[in-house]
């Protein structure tokens, strides 16, 4: 038997993009758009359970955020397949770590009610220095409404005078993930 010498895959960026892109259509369901359609039970199981653990593990207290693609990967993973808009904020401290991940705010396909009083009451529990925001486009559209500007600034102010900074609103599909400080808009 010969032993096959070990090379670098060039395809592993690639790879990794590609699984990015898969697992919110994963978690999508089982329609057929759905790559887990037709997945044996046994197989969707796995899966299932290697996605419960990278999900604690990337928003585990303490996990970095130090760049907006790890923002993103995390906020697919857990906004990417919702299908109504959900409201979310990830808690940080002074050095951007997570402190906590809470999406307190559900609502139709096309829209969700936010208040900003709740969101300063749990930054204030949670003792954070600092929150990204996020919320889904279930119609798949990952570019911001003028209603998300508006929140977003409104958000902001509030948090300000608690010294609180919002450092991102990120608008969430199940293929891309739009950041809002990225296109100037925070």
């Amino acid at each position: 038997m010969a032993v096959a010498e070990s090379t670098p895959r060039r395809t592993r960026p690639r790879a990794r993009v590609e699984a990015r892109e898969l697992v919110p259509c994963y978690r999508a369901g089982d329609g057929p758009a759905s790559f887990r359609h037709g997945m044996p039970e046994h197989e969707r199981s796995v899966v299932d359970a290697a996605l419960a653990i990278l999900g604690r593990y990337l928003g585990e207290p303490g996990a970095m955020f130090d760049s907006p693609g790890a923002v993103r990967d995390f906020l697919r993973l857990h906004l990417g397949a919702e299908k109504t808009e959900v409201f979310a904020v990830l808690y940080l401290d002074s050095q951007n770590r997570a402190i906590a991940f809470e999406a307190p705010f559900h609502g139709t396909v096309t829209r969700t009610n936010v208040y900003p009083r709740e969101i300063a009451r749990a930054a204030i529990g949670h003792n954070a220095a600092a929150v990204i925001l996020a919320h889904n486009h279930p119609s798949g559209v990952a570019r911001p409404s003028r209603s998300d500007e508006v929140l977003t600034q409104a958000l902001k102010s509030a948090l300000a005078l608690i010294d609180v900074r919002v450092l991102d609103h990120f608008i969430v599909t199940g293929g891309a993930c739009t950041s809002m400080a990225e296109l100037g808009l925070v």
